[in-house]
């Protein structure tokens, strides 16, 4: 792994830590971007990498993602994430998991970690055991927020998509629109379930096909090969999976006038932004749109700091103001010129002092 500050996606993160527990055989990266607005909060992610390097990257870019999402999502969190190098075999043991709690606590607060892609509810119960700075614990009481953000997420993304074929097509409804959506697991399955509720065509792909034919059944969609899915004619490409899939082969793959999602990073570098707009393609700012896993897991730890109930319907207003968010963007991008996602990152870049 070569010096984390020489990586091109290194924009002067505050803290990034390796760590390594050879008893139980963690090797983890926390990287902490920004606690300008408060301590640094992002999940955790459990994934098998090819090699060191491509985790170093997504702590990196995840970390600072963080930043700007939690700042424009107005929360008085700053950015970070943490990547746990899963092996081959993809075990993942209590004593790992223990280790990995271990690391946080000794960050004193400056991280606040919650679930991610290939980690549970069960295992943030874990990781409690060992540190109070966690969050997406299970739900405490009828109408209190905590659990699993995924459905947060996704209704986020389900409004943002509602804004973005207001702004682009002019409808003020879905229904009938045609939406494809790769990824169908706990975000991209919320997501197509209640675009379905309001009558929206849906085309579906996913690398685990059995679970995507089964939820196509469910809702009357059809699917397609994961690797088809960004060629598919459609009015919305909905990216749910893993992010940088927008570079220069897969923006001149699609056949969307709208691109709305909730992956992270789904721009492979900068300048893809700019791609998209030179298409005619509306992009809705994925840290913007994705916001409403974060807010509910902030909103759940802020209230257990201070020991006050987190009432669910607080969650739901923050989440809500995510269209209007998405509409400032896009109204200065359209009078300035400057594509979407160079609009969110300076407004981002402002409210984290940079």
């Amino acid at each position: 792994m070569t010096a984390f500050w020489t990586e091109p996606d290194y924009d002067d993160h505050e803290l990034v830590q390796l760590v390594r527990d050879p008893v139980s055989g963690l090797t983890a990266i926390i990287a902490v971007h920004s606690t300008h607005c408060g301590p640094g909060a992002g999940g955790t992610r459990f994934w098998h990498y090819a090699e060191p390097r491509a985790a170093m990257r997504d702590a990196l870019r995840l970390s600072r993602g963080m930043s700007y999402k939690n700042a424009m999502a107005g929360l008085p969190m700053g950015g970070g994430k943490a990547v746990i190098l899963a092996g081959s075999d993809k075990v993942k043991s209590p004593e790992m998991l223990a280790a990995f709690g271990d690391a946080v606590e000794a960050l004193g607060g400056k991280y606040v970690t919650a679930e991610d892609v290939g980690i549970s509810e069960a295992d943030m119960v874990a990781v409690s055991k060992r540190t109070s700075h966690v969050s997406g614990l299970p739900v405490q009481g009828d109408n209190a927020a905590g659990g699993d953000p995924g459905p947060f997420t996704a209704m986020g993304i389900y409004l943002g998509i509602k804004a973005a074929v207001r702004h682009k097509l002019g409808k003020y409804s879905v229904e009938g629109v045609h939406v494809a959506i790769q990824g169908t697991g706990s975000v991209g399955g919320g997501v197509a379930k209640l675009l379905a509720k309001d009558g929206a065509k849906l085309t579906l792909a996913d690398i685990q096909e059995d679970r995507t034919k089964a939820l196509a059944a469910e809702l009357g969609a059809q699917t397609v090969a994961a690797d088809a899915v960004m060629g598919v004619a459609c009015d919305v490409f909905s990216p749910n999976a893993l992010g940088a899939i927008l570079d220069d082969e897969g923006i001149a793959r699609l056949e969307a006038p709208i691109v709305a999602g909730g992956a992270n990073n789904q721009l492979a570098r900068s300048g893809h932004g700019a791609a998209l707009a030179e298409r005619g393609i509306l992009y809705a700012p994925d840290y913007v749109i994705n916001a409403g896993g974060i807010i509910s897991v902030a909103m759940e730890y802020l209230c257990r700091q201070h020991g006050d109930p987190c009432d669910i319907n607080e969650v739901r207003k923050r989440i809500a103001q995510i269209p209007g968010r998405l509409e400032e963007i896009w109204q200065a991008s359209d009078s300035s010129g400057i594509s979407p996602d160079v609009v969110a990152d300076r407004m981002a870049q402002k409210l984290i002092g940079r």
